[in-house]
This record gives structure tokens, sequence and C-alpha cells, in this order.
């Protein structure tokens, strides 16, 4: 095996096709651009498999390139055999309206657990908490939200939170400033939400706006937001620069949302993609799912350096254990409990 590429991490997280790195991705990952890779469920067969994976690629670069995954329970959990079923967010709003209490200490023990298992897998970062309203009415949103009341999102996300750190994970909060209202999936579309900014600003954004100093990272929406800026929130200096940076106070990293969805598209090719997110204010550009398209944005992106970004970055690496951890047997249990009785309601 060559010796790792001695390179500061760089703003594009890309994934990879399958179960092993290739040669031609073990020499992609050594571009200086690259500053991590994102997995989904075809990355994944068995844990071992899977830690072998994260073990090659954080091989190939020194610092060790960051590696994430959409990882949030419910039908978005990318790593299943072998793992605890989490179960959806929504799961957790509907104990809240009965018991409280016990929803925010399995919310607690749901980060806990899934913060635990990936880092022994070798993951270091999951895309959660889904901080998203739920209105009832979105097509990619759906039980993937806490609740549809903002105060209790706020309170469950917390406590997911306080279960990540728990485990030594970051965490990252989406889709900024909310998703929930519109039923367009931006995946396929390209959703607009006309509401003005002070209904957003009270209901939407009030779990980032309470949150915002315990993200340790931030992805916005591909929603255009009509009432105050003609561009998705993702390439909106207004969104990320005014309200999230300024407004809210966050300093944490802001991802952008996958450059290959259909929403991102209406900025142009890759290049111009991953120019805009920048420029609006996105540290780290995800392409996912599109190889071609990793090819294209690494061969001919010119962006300045960001002399910040690669500490930043590799901060979200360590492993920095806060609070007392719950049992994890026994947080395991009770998780995959909550998330079989939920799958047997629906």
């Amino acid at each position: 095996m060559n010796a790792p590429t001695q390179l500061p991490l760089g703003p594009v997280m890309l994934d990879v096709v399958g179960l092993e790195l290739t040669e031609h991705e073990r020499r992609q990952l050594r571009h200086p651009l690259v500053g991590g890779v994102i997995l989904f469920a075809r990355n994944f067969e068995s844990p071992a498999q899977l830690a072998a994976l994260t073990a090659d690629i954080k091989a190939q670069r020194s610092p060790a390139l960051l590696i994430s995954v959409d990882h949030e329970g419910g039908r978005v959990q990318r790593f299943r055999d072998g793992f605890c079923r989490l179960p959806c967010m929504r799961a957790l709003g509907r104990l809240w309206d009965e018991q409280p209490e016990d929803a925010c200490r399995l919310a607690r023990e749901t980060g806990y657990v899934l913060a635990a298992e990936l880092a022994d897998a070798g993951v270091d970062l999951s895309y959660t908490p889904v901080l998203d309203l739920d209105y009832g009415v979105s097509r990619v949103v759906g039980d993937r939200a806490f609740h549809s009341d903002p105060a209790v999102v706020t309170q469950l996300a917390g406590a997911l939170i306080d279960g990540l750190a728990n485990g030594g994970m970051g965490c990252v909060g989406k889709h900024f400033p909310g998703h929930g209202f519109v039923e367009a999936d931006s995946h396929v579309d390209m959703p607009r939400d006309r509401r003005a900014f002070d209904a957003i600003w009270q209901a939407d954004m009030l779990p980032f706006r309470e949150l915002a100093n315990r993200l340790s990272g931030v992805m916005p929406a591909h929603v255009i937001y009509e009432a105050n800026d003609s561009r998705p929130a993702g390439f909106s200096r207004f969104w990320l620069q005014e309200i999230l940076r300024a407004r809210l106070g966050f300093t944490g990293i802001i991802f952008s949302d996958d450059l290959t969805m259909e929403a991102a598209t209406e900025a142009g090719g890759i290049v111009a993609r991953a120019s805009a997110a920048r420029d609006a204010g996105c540290d780290v550009v995800l392409v996912c799912n599109r190889p071609d398209l990793n090819e294209e944005l690494l061969a001919n992106w010119v962006v300045q350096p960001d002399a910040g970004l690669h500490a930043r970055l590799d901060a979200l690496r360590a492993r920095r254990v806060t609070g007392s951890p719950p049992d994890l047997a026994l947080a395991r249990s009770r998780v995959a409990a909550l998330s079989s009785a939920d799958n047997q309601r629906a």
C-alpha cells in the first residue's frame, strides 16, 4: 500500500461506488480538493466490510478524510444488518405526545446508539438531526421530521444531539431554513415556498435558532423561498450569510445538500453549482451518485484555499465524548423496541 498523501482537507465531499475502493477512487481521494467521503447503502454489506472500507479510505490521506453518511433512522438508515434498527423521528414525536420525558430519553439513547455504532465502523459523522417541521405535505421530509410543533422538534433534536455527544459525534442540522412546508421533492423537482420571512422565522427556524450554538454543521435546503430570494437557500447569501451566520451567529460548517439533485441544477453545470454554493457561503459541497461529475468537478473547479477549513473538518473527526453515556446494550434494546413498535403501527 502506498504511503498516505500529506494534504489538508479540501471542500469537496464525494462518494464511492461499491463495497471496496477501486484504484481509480484511491487516486481520486488523494486530490487536493477532496475533504471527505459520503457513504450510501450500496457501500454496506456487513459491519466488518464497512470497517475495512473506512480504514482504506482513511489510509489514503494524512490527516485522514472525514467519513460521513445520512444515517437518521427510519427509512433513512444506510446500514442495517448488524446495526440497531433506529426509529424514524416521527416515532419519537408520537411518543412525546403521550410521554414527553420518555421521548427525550429515547431520543438521547437513539443519538448515542447511532454515534457508537457508526464510530465502531470508522464513520465520523452523520447528517442528522432533521430539524424540518412536519406539516404533513412534504414528499421528501415526511416521517423524518420529529413533529409539527417547533418547540417539540427543538426539545427532541436537542436530546438526540446530547446522545450523539455522549458517543463523541457532532451533528448537522437540516434542511435550513426549513423544508417541511413544501410538497415537492428537491431530488426531482424545484420546491418553492412562498411564505413571508416572519412566518418561516417564527416556526420553521425556531429549532435552528435555539440549537445554532450546538450544531457542528448545517445543511441548507434546495428550496426557493420566493419572498426572500430568487435562488435556493443553498445558493443564497441572504440565507447563509445574513441569516444563518450573522443573525443566528452560527459558526460551524455549512454543508451543501447534494449538488446532483434536480433542484441544484438551476445554478448550471457541476462546476457552476459548486462555485455558486461556495460563493453563497457553503464551506463543503457534496457530489453524490454521479461519478462522472466527481471527475468533472475535480478536474475543473478552481477555488481559493480556505486555511481554516482543514482545522474545522479535522475537528469533526475528534471523538470528544461529553456527558455520561447511557448503557449501550440497554439503549440498543429500548431503541430497537420503539422502532419495532412503530413499524407495526405503520
